[in-house]
């Protein structure tokens, strides 16, 4: 079973609507990591950007100051189906570096060797 690790790497922000606050995330930047947890472990990591909707109920936003880590990475994670569809990438590049596929090579033909 592999772990997943989010990390927030930046956050964009615009000026507030009329709002009693100064700043309002637009928009985070993120990296998902996974590791197989094994002694000499295999990791993989996908980066991304989510874009956030601002409620036009000023009264919901919250403060910049305010965010952590952990709120901003549940709006992250809130979108439909991004959870499975980031740890089935990760799961399947793990898996290609435990069991790396064998790949074809281009073999001179034997007629036409020197």
């Amino acid at each position: 079973m592999n772990i997943y690790t989010w990390k927030i790497t930046s956050i964009f922000t615009l000026a507030s609507p009329p709002a009693p606050i100064n700043e309002c995330a637009v928009r985070a930047e993120y990296i998902v990591t996974a590791s197989n947890g094994n002694k000499k472990p295999i990791t993989s990591s996908i980066e991304g950007i989510s874009q956030f909707v601002i409620p036009s109920d000023n009264g919901n936003l919250t403060p910049y100051d305010s965010l952590t880590e952990e709120q901003v990475i549940s709006w992250i994670q809130s979108e439909p189906n991004l959870v499975e569809n980031i740890q089935a990438n990760l799961d399947g590049q793990i898996d290609a570096q435990i069991n790396p596929p064998i790949i074809p090579i281009n073999t001179p033909l034997p007629w036409e060797k020197k």
